[in-house]
């Protein structure tokens, strides 16, 4: 009874009833289910699944009532509007796994195949941008016509500004946040109003459509054609030389020294010696060495050891390669980067002649720019800097400038007067150094980068022709050179006008002047020099009042002293009459009515460089009060009032010192304001400034803690927001002269070395006999130390904060932190490996590796792997490294390999454990390199 009361109300008789109403359901279907359900009523086998009321015993029944329901589903959805059908295929999916879903979605790709995509739907927005942005406006214009997607994404203000920018075309106002595709439209614009010409205009204005060619330039296309074959093969005359050279006739082709040969060859006695030394030398560096007992003979061995280590490291920085100049000797370069040449080239190498002219043009000529730009086609000019070159170097880089070619002639555009030229800073070429060997190598090698036909002439912009000296020097650089020297006979004024006046020897095409320049331009850089002139002698002018009793006061002395020199001081004491002769002038001298003045105005002066003092001394006690009223006040108010801004111990660590330091200066400041009260010429001062001296320990404290207050500002402000709102509105305020806190803290630096002007300037002022002017003497070498103490301390912050750079951008480094212990230089190179290394060195191949930077120090080299990565929309790549190893100096081995066809501007690196072979990109960037790495290595080995 039970089970039939279940059976009865149940599903299958429900859905039975909404098929036969339906006449979904046949007869004998009908038939069979009720059949069947009696069967199951009878048996009391009522296995059924609570979701799907679907029998499980009986599985032909089981797949016959689902295909019933699966057609009712169907007959359902036939029915249904469209929302009705998304809506029941969204829950559906809904239900669905993730088997299910993606059984679904091979479905989907299988019946409605997917040929198009628009990628700007699919992918984020600013890689979008970023696949726009190198477009060119032509084809961004094309691409905003496809939809109104595409339109707005290629009309975006950040593709269409760089375009803009590129040509300087600026937009002239700031596009408003709902403004959309300004740019655009002002590229548009500054686009369709410019100028050009179809090739038939350009013609027509030009002249140079199918124009035939001149006989001249078809000869001189000729004549440059010829003098490159000619170049090519003495090029490859040199190789093959150089090839002989590398490897000797009676020599094995291999070579057990990782050394390679330099060009200048030794004997082969000296080469196996060497040989046999250093192979010895890295064999007692590899050995490794364990001191269980310190015996002399242990010790013994440990200083051979070091001592081989030292001379293979001095062997190897012998065999580094020399810079090759005109004469073929060689020489290391000595000036920093920064500091080398610039060779202005309009145009390529093969636009000037076989044969040019060039001009040295001294970064010591006012407005040099001018003279740069004055200069005539076809003319090399050579901008070389007057302080911190050779003349060695200046020689290389004019041969680098001919590139193997001779000069027609050279002008030497410097600074200098009728008697000598200022080439560089610490050479002046005069008649006194002329023939000094430096001085005459530099001169004889010039003249053999001169053309040998006749015509050629050296024109020097310097009066020399004006003078006797002058003249004697143009002689005496005429036989060195074998080459005739032009220089202009006017007298030098100090603006340049010399060069306008006539020039001493043959000027067949005209003045010099014009054979390097454009006269108009010329002209224009002559006037601003005029300028110049009278500029500096309306502040002479001003002056002169200045200087002249400064003048009056030292004139005696100096007479004095040339007299002393002439005469000497036997003749002065045995000749009666040079003795009253001095007597009396001596006297005269004492009476003049001048002296007196002198006096006078020396005490003035003397009063108001006291009063200056007090003054400035006030301001510097006001503005340190200021630190007190403004800053320390209120926080320990906060304090006392359980309001606290900043805890007790960062109010004492940023501020402590500086209260010390104040209450010192009050202290000065109230004895010179007693002095001072009591003025008088005989008064001193150089006593207070000495026991000021004495009591410098507070601001020694605060200088040491310096770095410590600044960080722990930094922190406070950035960690507690209190301390944040309080210094924006306590700093830069009217109270405090519109400075911060960091800036008025730096107030003490500065105020040493005004201490240090003000004594200076009241020792000039105190007469040799006044009691005050030993103590001030004792108080500006106080002082002076103490500067010097401070900006010592300045230097080493300077350098912990490079060498905590360098530790922070380089991932894995150890601690880099020692005593004595600084950057020198950073490089970049590539990182090699050789394939082969029992062929010739010349044959050898290379495979490139990794890029890597290396990290001079004074004692140690570090090498890092270099790694760069771009972000889209950002014009500055990251740049990260990776710590690989470090090599103490005095254990480095350097290498040089010769240049080759499929390596250049390489280096080997050798240290205890392993190598590396390194490559820079630009010749000059090696040689510059491998001088500081030598440099650095030779200062460790002494040191060591």
């Amino acid at each position: 009874m039970m089970t039939t009361a279940y059976v009865t109300p149940s599903p299958h008789t429900v859905k039975q009833w909404q098929l036969e109403c339906l006449g979904l359901l046949a007869e004998n279907t009908v038939k069979s289910i009720r059949v069947s359900s009696s069967k199951i009523q009878t048996t009391g086998s009522l296995n059924t699944r609570f979701s799907t009321w679907t029998p499980i015993a009986n599985k032909s029944f089981n797949k016959q009532l689902f295909e019933e329901r699966v057609s009712l589903i169907s007959h359902w959805f036939n029915l249904w509007t469209d929302k009705q059908r998304k809506q029941f295929l969204h829950r559906m999916l809904m239900r669905c796994s993730k088997s299910q879903l993606k059984f679904t979605q091979n479905w989907l790709a299988e019946k409605i195949p997917v040929t198009k995509v628009d990628f700007t739907r699919v992918l984020p927005r600013f890689i979008s941008l970023y696949i726009f942005s190198f477009l060119s406006p032509r084809e961004l214009c094309a691409a905003a016509q496809v939809n109104w997607h595409w339109k707005f994404i290629t009309e975006q203000d950040c593709l269409w500004v760089p375009k803009c920018v590129k040509f300087g075309w600026f937009l002239p106002y700031t596009p408003a946040d709902n403004e959309y595709s300004a740019w655009k439209r002002h590229y548009i614009a500054c686009a369709s109003s410019l100028d050009y010409f179809t090739p038939r205009e350009a013609t027509e204005i030009y002249g140079t459509l199918n124009e035939p060619k001149a006989e001249n330039e078809e000869q001189e296309e000729r004549l440059r054609e010829k003098w490159l074959r000619k170049i090519i093969r003495e090029r490859l005359a040199l190789h093959k030389k150089e090839l002989f050279k590398a490897r000797l006739p009676w020599m094995s082709g291999t070579w057990s020294s990782r050394f390679f040969k330099s060009r200048l060859q030794p004997s082969q006695a000296q080469t196996i010696q060497d040989r046999a030394r250093l192979q010895a030398a890295l064999q007692l560096i590899r050995e490794k060495s364990a001191l269980s007992n310190h015996t002399l003979s242990m010790l013994l061995s440990e200083e051979m050891k070091l001592a081989a280590e030292k001379q293979l490291v001095l062997a190897s920085l012998k065999t580094l390669p020399k810079r090759k100049n005109v004469t073929g000797s060689r020489s290391d370069p000595v000036l920093p980067y920064k500091h080398c040449q610039r060779v202005y080239q309009k145009h390529s190498s093969f636009a000037y002649p076989l044969e040019p002219y060039l001009v040295l043009i001294s970064s010591r000529i006012p407005a040099y720019e001018m003279v740069l730009d004055s200069i005539k086609p076809g003319v090399i000019p050579v901008l070389y800097e007057h302080c911190g070159l050779t003349l060695e170097s200046l020689l290389f880089y004019i041969e680098k400038a001919l590139d193997g070619r001779k000069a027609k002639s050279i002008g030497i555009f410097s600074d200098g007067n009728s008697r000598e030229i200022n080439l560089l800073q610490g050479c002046r070429i005069s008649i006194e150094n002329i023939l000094s060997p430096e001085v005459r190598e530099f001169w004889e090698k010039l003249g053999c980068v001169m053309s040998p036909e006749e015509g050629g002439y050296v024109d020097i912009f310097v009066p020399l022709a004006a003078s006797e000296a002058g003249m004697e020097v143009l002689s005496q650089l005429t036989q060195l050179t074998g080459v005739l020297f032009r220089t202009p006979t006017g007298i030098a004024t100090g603006s340049y006008q010399h060069i306008l006046s006539e020039w001493l020897g043959k000027q067949k095409d005209g003045p010099p002047t014009s054979t390097y320049f454009t006269e108009v331009k010329l002209q224009t850089w002559l006037r601003m020099t005029e300028l110049l002139e009278e500029a500096l002698k309306s502040v002479r002018k001003q002056m002169r009042p200045y200087l002249s009793e400064l003048q009056k006061s030292i004139s005696d002395r100096i007479i004095g002293q040339v007299m002393f020199d002439a005469v000497s001081r036997t003749k002065v004491h045995t000749s009666q009459e040079t003795a009253l002769t001095f007597t009396d002038g001596l006297a005269d001298l004492s009476k003049r009515s001048f002296d007196k003045k002198l006096q006078k105005d020396t005490a003035d002066r003397r009063t108001r460089i006291a009063r200056e003092l007090l003054t400035s001394e006030k301001n510097y006690v006001h503005m340190l009060e200021t630190v007190r009223d403004v800053y320390v006040t209120p926080l320990k108010a906060a304090l006392a009032s359980n309001r606290a801004i900043l805890s007790h111990a960062n109010v004492q660590i940023i501020f402590s010192d500086i209260l010390d330091a104040l209450q010192l200066n009050r202290q000065f400041l109230n004895e010179l304001t007693e002095r001072l009260q009591e003025w008088s010429p005989s008064q001193c001062l150089g006593e207070i400034f000495t026991q000021f001296g004495w009591q410098l320990q507070t601001y020694t404290n605060f200088f040491n803690n310096y770095t410590v207050i600044l960080k722990t500002i930094d922190m406070c402000r950035e960690t507690i927001p209190l301390f944040r709102a309080f210094l924006k509105r306590h700093d830069k305020t009217v109270v405090t002269n519109m400075m911060s806190l960091q800036e008025l803290l730096l107030c003490p630096s500065k105020r040493f070395e005004e201490y240090l002007n003000l004594l200076y300037a009241l020792r000039l002022h105190t007469p040799s006999e006044h009691a005050d002017r030993e103590d001030l003497t004792a108080a500006i070498k106080m002082m002076k130390q103490y500067k010097e103490y401070i900006d010592q301390l300045k230097l080493n912050m300077s350098k912990d904060e490079q060498m905590l750079n360098a530790q922070r951008i380089i991932q894995g480094c150890p601690n880099l932190l020692e005593a004595n212990r600084y950057l020198i230089r950073i490089q970049d190179v590539t990182q090699f490996s050789c394939c082969s290394e029992e062929i010739c060195v010349s044959f050898r191949l290379y495979e490139h590796i990794s890029d890597l930077s290396l990290f001079l120090f004074n004692d140690a080299l570090v090498i890092s792997n270099r790694s760069i990565s771009y972000v889209p929309f950002e014009r500055t790549p990251k740049t990260t490294y990776q710590f690989l190893a470090s090599v103490a100096l005095h254990r480095l081995v350097v290498e040089d390999i010769p240049c080759s066809k499929y390596i250049k501007n390489a280096f080997i690196l050798q240290g205890p454990k392993r190598q590396w072979i390194c490559s820079i990109e630009d010749e000059d960037d090696k040689f510059t390199w491998l001088s500081a790495l030598q440099s650095a290595i030779n200062c460790s080995i002494e040191k060591n």
